[in-house]
């Protein structure tokens, strides 16, 4: 792990951790404005229909990957994590566009703005693989090593098949 990512992924994990402690913590209180959000995704989701739980749910997920990401476990994953959750809590946190007043307006949208920062620093942590091939790289290497091999078989079943047929042919003339 180089010295950027061993340096930056603890400061990116920070304020996941702190946010997804907090929302375990104050659950109910942020309950209410989560939960139109939690109505919405229940359902589809098949998630129970209670905006206290999702909000800790949520929290948890957050807090416990913002950990792992900060240790350098599982770090595509766990910041795909992060990005997962951070998404419902800057729309239910953040709405700037409910706001009337303009200074308000702004000051949200700015708290807006630095979660989708947030979110796109989760997601591009998702997608770095540490100078290491990803799974997609991985997955076309094993079925071009796998073809080739088929063929090197295939190969050597035919060549093999050739030799038994020669050494048939040279025994039988000997007998006959």
């Amino acid at each position: 792990m180089t010295v950027v990512r061993r340096l930056a992924r603890p400061m990116l994990a920070a304020i996941f951790i702190k946010t997804g402690i907090d929302q375990v913590r104050n659950a109910r209180d942020l309950a209410p404005s989560a939960e139109p959000v939690a109505h919405a995704v229940a359902g589809p989701l098949h998630l129970p229909d209670d905006p206290v739980l999702l909000v800790r749910i949520n929290g948890a997920a957050m807090a416990g990957a913002g950990v792992l990401f900060a240790l350098g476990r599982l770090p595509r994953v766990t910041s795909a994590v992060l990005a997962t959750t951070l998404a419902p809590s800057a729309y239910v946190n953040h709405p700037f566009w409910t706001e009337k007043d303009k200074t308000v307006r702004g000051e949200v949208l700015e708290d807006f703005l630095k979660d989708v920062g947030l979110l796109g620093g989760a997601l591009l942590a998702a997608v770095d693989t540490a100078g290491k091939p990803g799974l997609a790289w991985r997955g076309r290497r094993a079925g071009r090593d796998a073809r080739r091999f088929a063929k090197l078989a295939t190969r050597e079943a035919a060549h093999v098949a050739g030799s038994s047929k020669k050494d048939l042919q040279l025994a039988a003339a000997k007998v006959g």
